[in-house]
């Protein structure tokens, strides 16, 4: 068997899975902090795996990025 899924691994993987989807809509660190009302900084913990957002905030930012919220999550 594999390693273990750790919550960082988990946390890590879904950053990069929300910087790749922000990058193919063409939509900054910033635009996208904007349109979620919040900080810039916020975002880019998020995509480096450093936080754990919400299921709020998983839910503005599907809707932010025009994508249903099943498109955040398998990684």
């Amino acid at each position: 068997m594999g390693k273990p899924i750790t919550h960082k691994h988990i946390l890590k993987q879904f950053g990069q899975k929300l910087q790749k989807l922000r990058q193919s809509k063409g939509i900054t660190q910033e635009e996208l902090a904007a349109m979620l009302s919040m900080h810039r900084t916020y975002i880019g913990l998020i995509e480096r795996g450093e936080r754990n957002p919400t299921v709020r905030t998983l839910y503005k930012m599907a809707k932010a990025l025009k994508v249903s919220s099943d498109k955040l999550l398998p990684f």
